[in-house]
Order: structure tokens, then sequence, then C-alpha cells
């Protein structure tokens, strides 16, 4: 039976009197989750992934990688960094940036036995990745996809480092794990730990996060907050300035 978060609806959330980007986001798009089977490698390796719909996160839990999406700057990820992609195109995970044949995840994925993907001999493992796939309603997925960037990365020295190291435990933990109730658990911790790479993402100085950061706004943000929790209604400029405490003039650029 698929699990699912029951979030309050947006209009629960404005009688309760939510300021809360993430929650308005997180109800708004339901996400459903796929736990892929975590990578072990030995160097050297590569694996080129198809683009992908929607999100995807992930965690080195050894060692380290390079991530290469097409048209960026590659990325290093050292253990207990955790990387989340919106909308990726086509990118590899290798253990180094030197020219080799990639191995298509496709067909890992058919090849997987037991618990995971594996390449090269498991005694020289060198590098250990788990991932985890979010999908969105087609309609509403944009909302969110159109303001993260193709990238956000969580270093381990980062002030959440200590935070996020205990989640990846708990991940690859469930992941190992035949426990009943398995599937529960990973639905709702992957979800945590999206959350939680969204709000690095909002709070990241260097990164504009738009749409999360205007809902978070006191202005904009709180007509924003009201229009999701009425829909339905015919807002006007003046209603939502008003809303904002603000002047049609100014609410109108800020808005834009």
């Amino acid at each position: 039976m698929e699990s699912e978060i029951v979030y309050p609806s947006s209009t629960e959330s404005a009688v309760i009197g939510s300021r809360d980007p993430i929650t308005d986001v997180m109800g708004l798009l339901r996400p459903r989750t796929v736990v892929p089977a975590p990578l072990h490698a030995a160097s050297p390796w590569a694996v080129r992934f198809a683009p992908f719909p929607h999100v995807r996160l992930g965690v080195v839990v050894d060692g380290q990688c390079w991530l290469s999406l097409d048209g960026l700057e590659p990325v290093q990820l050292n253990e207990g960094d955790f990387y989340l992609l919106g909308h990726p195109p086509p990118y590899t995970l290798s253990s180094s940036l030197d020219e080799m044949p990639a191995r298509p995840a496709t067909t890992l994925a058919r090849n997987t036995i037991g618990r995971g993907f594996r390449i090269g001999n498991t005694l020289d493992e060198d590098s250990y990745t788990c991932s985890v796939d979010f999908t969105f309603d087609a309609s509403d997925a944009t909302v969110l996809l159109d303001v993260l960037p193709r990238v956000v990365h969580v270093r381990a020295g980062d002030p959440r480092g200590p935070l996020f190291m205990n989640l990846a435990s708990l991940l690859v933990f469930e992941i190992e794990s035949p426990s009943v109730g398995k599937s529960l658990v990973l639905e709702h911790l992957a979800q945590i730990i999206l959350v939680h790479m969204l709000r690095a993402h909002a709070h990241h100085t260097e990164q504009p996060s738009g749409w999360l950061a205007a809902l978070a706004d006191d202005g904009v943000g709180a007509a924003l907050r009201a229009m999701h929790a009425d829909v339905g209604r015919r807002w006007t400029l003046a209603e939502l300035a008003e809303i904002g405490q603000m002047s049609r003039s100014a609410f109108t650029a800020a808005f834009k």
C-alpha cells in the first residue's frame, strides 16, 4: 500500500496562521518518493543517468565522487555531502574526471542483485552513494522546479552538516534494513530530508530563492499566502496590496 504524508490544506494553514513557505510548497505539490538501489563502486567507475523530470536527492555515504551535469561545471562530492537536482539534464557520477566509458544507469538497474548496484570488486569499494527520486503532479511541478537551481549542494562542513549526517545514517539504515514498515519510514524520512534541503537552499545567500523567498516575505508573501488559501477567489490588486500593507505601485513592483 502506498504511504502518504497528510499535510494541512492551504486553507487550514491560513486558519492556524502559517507563515511557512516550505509547508506551503509541500502541501501544494504532495511529493511521492522512490528510493533507488544504492550504488557501491570501486575505482575507476562512471555511471550515466538519463534526464529526470522532477527532483532527485542524493548523499555520499562513504568516499567521494564527481557529479557532472551537462552544461554545468563538475562538482566534487565528498563523504557526507548531499545534493539535490531540480529537473536534471543527463548527468554522470564518476570516481574521477578522466575520460572513461560511463555505464548507463538503466543497464545497472536491470542487473541489480541484492541491496544495490555494484561496480568493481566489493573488497576495493571506495564510494557508496544513495539517492531518492521525488515525483509531483505534472501540473504543479513547475512551481518548485522553476525556482530551484539545477544543483543544490550541501557540504558535510555546512553548519547543518551534523544534522544531515544523522539523516543520512537513518536513510542508509532503512535502505539496508529488512524490517517491517521499511517503505513507510523511507517515505517519511525522504520527505524530511527534502524539507531540510529546501531550507538550506532558501537560506543560502548566494542562491536567490525566487518564489520560496517571496512566500516568506512580509509584504508579497502575505498576499501569496492569502492567494494559496483561497485560490478560487478573484483577487484584486487593491486587496492584495492591502494584505501586504503596501501601496499598489510598491506591491506591483515587488510582485514582478
